[in-house]
């Protein structure tokens, strides 16, 4: 997927799987897994190892149907690591204004961490293509609220303790996009090589969301 079919993804299922801790020999599955779920976006952590060669070969067997990106970007070196191993998009659990510039000299979107209002505007003035506010799970829904009051024009993304119990809450509030990591990313259920149990969580998680 291009840049702009991609941020279309995000906008239609506004759903960012945070793929960390998964084996290289289970990615491709656990990509099909969401794939059929009906979630075409994922990012893969670097704290994950084999990350850079799991996205290649991701972009290679399924960029047209999914829009891949690299995620625990903590620097410069990181991101362009990520952008030659061929993350289409990037983020960052940190504001590092430098990450952000490169990522827009490359015309790759960004979606870096952010907490406080100064934090989020910093990083909306550095050119973020939204801001990652972490950790929502800790902050809850409404600091997120609150800090959307007067930061209206900048979009949000909640990542950390996303569930379907909430999801609808955190749209409801106005988020761009929603980070789910643990939740839906199993690593037990996935080391058993039951995959489906990926496929239904991203479903329940869609249908929750409407």
């Amino acid at each position: 997927m291009n840049r702009e079919q991609g941020l279309k993804e995000i906008e239609r299922t506004r759903i960012i799987a945070i793929v960390r801790g998964v084996k290289e020999a289970h990615i491709f599955s656990v990509a099909e897994a969401l794939l059929k779920g009906g979630v075409t976006v994922m990012e893969v952590t670097l704290n994950t190892p084999g990350a850079l060669a799991m996205i290649s070969e991701l972009q290679t067997k399924l960029g047209e149907q999914m829009y891949i990106g690299a995620g625990t970007i903590l620097d410069v070196e990181d991101a362009q690591k990520a952008v030659q191993a061929g993350a289409s998009f990037l983020v960052t659990p940190n504001l590092d204004e430098d990450v952000i510039r490169y990522a827009n000299r490359e015309g790759v979107p960004i979606f870096p961490g952010a907490m406080t209002p100064t934090e989020v505007v910093k990083a909306w003035k550095a050119g973020a293509t939204a801001i990652k506010i972490f950790p929502s799970a800790s902050l809850g829904l409404s600091y997120i609220k609150e800090l959307m009051g007067p930061l209206d024009h900048i979009p949000m993304m909640a990542v950390g303790g996303v569930t379907e119990e909430n999801i609808k809450q955190f749209l409801d509030l106005g988020c761009y996009g929603l980070g789910i990591g643990g939740s839906l990313i199993n690593l037990k259920e996935i080391k058993a090589g039951r995959f489906e149990w990926v496929t239904d969580k991203a479903a329940r998680l869609l249908a929750a969301s409407r």
